[in-house]
């Protein structure tokens, strides 16, 4: 499974070259001034909007359906998270999928402060591995530690520059305001493993600015965000995630495995697991 993907992983985190978007205004008069203001206070309003989109998911829960799609030249790999999961509560059950892959399918519950992973490296079959979440790290950009969407929710919280996109577009069924801004460095490299942050912070220091990763999140007429994305490209290669939130409000359970039954983790790299 390794050897399938890793080429592509590795050039995201090893090229020298990505494009940098440079941006500049001046104001020589009262209008453009007038102008300036009202734009400043637009994306003030946008950047609102999406966290307050943010604070409602976190309190409640929802279905949810990712996917990560990692494209170079011809070839594309994905890897998909489906499941319920409360965010205001910490509960969850993911199955995470890679076709193709050597190991081509995980679960993962999710129970508080404990998120267990079944098939871990390492362990006896019907064993599942335990690890701490706050220890939790992702391997490659664009990715959750064990695919945990709090991560992903935080991000796009984080959003900077963000702009009103597009209005009445339709996901799920449900109308939605777009809206778009950028991931800063900071941001994009949160909790990432530090063989991948090094990295991501020599390619930054090489080109003298942030790789270049914009963001969009969906927001319904509740005020909901329902649909996030994440995505940078590179010459021939580019890493998009997405996910979408449906469902508000079930009830989810995840009980976690019997403690007989699970053992420490001691590894946590792996395609499927971020």
């Amino acid at each position: 499974m390794r050897r399938a993907i890793t080429p592509a992983l590795r050039a995201c985190a090893a090229a020298g070259a990505l494009l940098a978007l440079v941006t500049g205004c001046s104001a020589d008069d009262s209008g453009k001034d007038a102008k300036a203001a009202a734009e400043k206070d637009a994306g003030k309003t946008a950047t609102e909007a999406v966290r307050a989109s943010v604070a409602k998911a976190r309190g409640t829960s929802a279905h949810i359906h990712g996917e990560v799609l990692i494209a170079e030249g011809e070839g594309a790999f994905a890897v998909s998270v489906d499941g319920p999961f409360d965010l205001a509560k910490d509960k969850g059950k993911l199955a995470v999928d890679f076709p193709g892959g050597a190991i081509d399918h995980v679960d993962e519950i999710f129970d508080g402060d404990t998120i267990y992973v079944s098939g871990i490296q390492g362990a006896a079959k019907g064993t599942w591995g335990s690890v701490a979440r706050d220890k939790a790290e992702a391997h490659y950009l664009l990715r959750a530690p064990l695919n945990d969407p709090e991560h992903y929710v935080r991000q796009i919280a984080a959003m900077r520059k963000v702009e009103r996109f597009g209005s009445n577009e339709t996901v799920g069924g449900t109308l939605t305001t777009r809206y778009r801004g950028s991931i800063d460095h900071a941001t994009l490299t949160l909790r990432l493993a530090d063989k991948t942050r090094k990295n991501a912070e020599k390619i930054r220091d090489a080109q003298g600015t942030d790789l270049p990763v914009f963001a969009d999140a969906w927001v319904d007429r509740q005020g909901r965000l329902v649909r996030l994305k994440m995505a940078y490209r590179m010459n021939t290669l580019s890493v998009t995630t997405t996910v979408t939130l449906s469902e508000w409000g079930k009830p989810v359970k995840a009980a976690a495995p019997d403690a007989s039954r699970t053992v420490p983790a001691t590894t946590q790299g792996g395609v499927l697991l971020g």
